[in-house]
């Protein structure tokens, strides 16, 4: 019988550089994040170092959620394409949102900001940011065959225990409002970091205000014997 596994990027966690993508919407050629030495796509390297260091009965339970939910595999062949026409629908449905959406190999990743997402120090949701959460779960919904991982990231402000704690409970607000609209219990991850991966400068309000996010990663569920 053949099992699903999430991919999981040699490349994303070597943190290669000099790599170019298509930016399927625009038609132009992009250089991927970690080519040019920014942070901003350093989530990504981080979630799957999470996924890989699960442990195996966790990775074994995900894999029979997901197919008890019928969540099926993209045959090896066709990720590229997959993620390529699902980041397509992304960037056009996000345009001005203010969410950034992010290439890194096969997967993607959408950097919604803390300013736009969640009410100030609080880990509500803004009641502004449903419309554009609501446009994403239909592309997500559309294009199922990805597990999604809601992680949650801080500035330095505070103490260690105070930013695990918001991230967390910022990725878990994310991830819940994904559930409640529909999205597959077993497709979803929730994982907090802190202030461990900022992707700007923590001395300075704007490099703050950046670092204050939610990252929702997705990576694709392949096929393999």
């Amino acid at each position: 019988m053949k099992k699903l596994f999430i991919m999981l990027t040699i490349a994303s966690l070597a943190g290669l550089s000099g790599c170019e993508t298509f930016d399927p919407y625009t038609g132009e050629k992009k250089t991927s994040s970690t080519a040019k030495g920014a942070g901003i796509g350093a989530g990504i390297g981080a979630v799957l170092a999470y996924l890989k260091n699960k442990d195996e009965p966790s990775k074994r339970r995900q894999k029979r959620m997901l197919e008890a939910a019928g969540i099926g595999a993209i045959a090896g062949g066709g990720i590229g394409y997959y993620m390529d026409t699902q980041e397509a629908k992304l960037r056009k449905t996000l345009r001005a949102s203010g969410v950034s959406v992010e290439r890194d190999g096969d997967n993607i990743n959408l950097i919604m900001p803390g300013n736009i997402t969640f009410v100030t120090a609080g880990h509500d949701l803004n009641a502004d940011f449903h419309e554009v959460l609501d446009s994403v779960i239909i592309v997500l919904q559309e294009f199922n065959k990805t597990v999604i991982v809601s992680a949650g990231h801080t500035d330095n402000r505070g103490s260690d225990e105070y930013n695990q704690g918001l991230s967390e409970r910022r990725a878990n607000s994310v991830a819940q409002y994904l559930l409640a609209k529909g999205v597959v219990e077993a497709r979803i991850e929730t994982v907090g970091f802190g202030e461990r991966n900022p992707i700007a400068d923590n001395g300075t309000a704007e490099g703050r205000s950046l670092n204050r996010r939610v990252e929702l990663s997705l990576l694709p569920i392949a096929e393999g014997s």
